[in-house]
Order: C-alpha cells, then structure tokens, then sequence
C-alpha cells in the first residue's frame, strides 16, 4: 500500500513539474490588457503583429476587435481585462501586460517591445461640436500647436511620446484671434495626468503672455472629461484618440470633435519578471 502511493505522489510530482516547465505552452502565461474598447484591439493587434494569436477579419473595423475575436490562440494565453490605468499597479500579478506609454512614464518602467512606427493614435484636443471657431478655442489649439510644446515633448520623453503637431508657429499666437478682447478670460480644459497636463502646462504660460487663464482640470477616468464638455462645463478635453472618441459619441449620443492631433503613445509591452517574451512560447 505505501509502494502505491509512493508511486502516486511521484507521478502527481512529475506532472507538477512538467506542467511548470510548459510555461505558455501550457497555458500559464497571464497577459493584462486594457478593457476599454479601442485600446484592448490595439492590445490584441500588437500580438497579433507578434505572431502569438490571430484575430478574425472584422472587415477594417480591427479597433472594434476584443478577446471574443481571437481565433487562434496556439500559445494558451489567458488574457486579464484592466482599467488600462491601473494596468502598471497590477503588473506584478501577471506574466505581462501591454500598457499605454503614458501610464508607463508615470510608473517608471520600460517596456520589453512597443507597437511598430506605423501605428499611430494621435491623442486630440476636443470640444463639443460648434465650438470649434470660437476665438478662445483657436487661441488655446494655437498655444498647444507652438514649438515649445514640441521642445518640451522632446527633450522631456525622448520618444516615449510622440510629437504628431504640424505647421506651429514660433510663439503659440494665431493670427486671426484678437487677443485683446480675450484678456482676462480663462479656457477650462480636462485632461489626463500624465502627459497631458504636463503639455499643457508649457501651453498655459504662452496663454498667460496674452492675460489668458488656462485652468487645467485633471481626470484619472476615461468618461467624465467628455461629458463635462458636452455639458458644456468645460471648454475642451485632451485624453483620447480619434477612434476612442468615434466609439465614444456612437454609444453615447454626444457631439464631440477633434481639432488638434497632439501626439501619440505607442503602447508596449512590460513585465515585473520577465526581460523577453520567451515565455509566450513557454521558452
């Protein structure tokens, strides 16, 4: 009788370890990604581009695609859906995770691999639709389309964050805005942490040449900085890109719209433990 469950707790150890040994092969490998729609098809299609899953054709509509899509899956990746801003704080749960470069910056890791140089999301500047001319708004894209909001992306992320600004002129001043009638007012913008009220700091004191207030509100969520500005309580948000925003207004009826590409965050992917992805393959 002890023979035998000798023999059993041998065979139960063996299994153990081969099942540990197998790593992703296995199915032990865990991935974080991000669960609001455009960012987790994003996710999806960085692995995609890996060559660690196939995802059906969704007929152009990939920024639509979720873990519903995945139709082959030959490494058994089990994949955790996350708020993307807290995907940094939970990384050490997990194998790995693909993360947005913003919330990265803010806590201070690297990533192993990032998105290639041809996909890109410029997050926008946006305001409720009809308010795109308004002389305040013109004043405010001015000021962010300025060479020291491009020297301050430069120097300060060194391509973590992309510039994607055209055309800016050399002292944030547009041309067809009387400024004189505008001083003493004050533009009100949301915008998430890191970077975007880090930018528009550089663009609050050009609008303060002018005796112009910009008062920068800051968000940590994805849905409150547009509905301020569809209310009509805040003039303007800086958080998203465009397909985050097309999402946003088909599922919620507002009238939002971009009037300035920013830059853009490639997205990556990080690990607490691990320096390859040799794991994904259960190397």
């Amino acid at each position: 009788m002890k023979r035998i469950i000798s023999l059993v707790l041998a065979l139960v150890l063996c299994f153990s370890l081969a099942a540990c040994a197998g790593g992703g092969a296995k199915g032990g490998i865990t991935i974080g990604i991000p669960n609001d729609p455009t960012n987790e098809a994003r996710a999806l299609e960085l692995l995609q581009s890996l060559g660690y899953i196939t995802l059906k054709d969704l007929e152009g509509d990939d920024v639509q695609a979720t873990v519903l899509d995945v139709v082959d899956n030959p490494y058994n990746i089990t994949f955790k859906e996350v708020e993307a801003a807290q995907l940094p704080s939970v990384l050490q749960d997990m194998d790995y995770a693909i993360i947005n470069s913003n919330y990265a910056i803010s806590a201070g890791i690297s990533p192993i691999t990032t998105e290639g140089t041809d996909v890109s999301y410029p997050n926008v500047i946006v305001v409720k639709e009809g308010n795109e001319d308004l002389p305040k708004i013109k004043a405010l894209v001015a000021a962010i389309n300025s060479q020291p909001v491009v020297d301050f992306m430069k120097k300060t992320y060194a391509g973590a964050i992309v510039c994607d600004l055209e055309n800016v002129t050399a002292d944030g001043k547009a041309e067809d805005v009387d400024y004189a009638a505008l001083k003493g007012e004050t533009i009100t913008i949301a915008a998430s942490p890191t970077p975007h009220c880090d930018i528009l700091k550089v663009a609050k004191d050009i609008l303060a040449k002018f005796d112009i207030t910009l008062d920068i509100k800051e968000y940590t969520d994805y849905v409150q900085p547009n509905n301020v500005v569809e209310a009509g309580e805040v003039d303007a948000n800086y958080f998203q890109h465009i397909p985050y925003l097309d999402n946003f207004n088909e599922e919620n009826g507002t009238h939002l719209v971009s009037v300035l590409p920013v830059h853009h965050e490639p997205m990556g992917i990080y690990s607490a433990t691990k320096s390859t992805l040799d794991a994904i393959k259960g190397e």
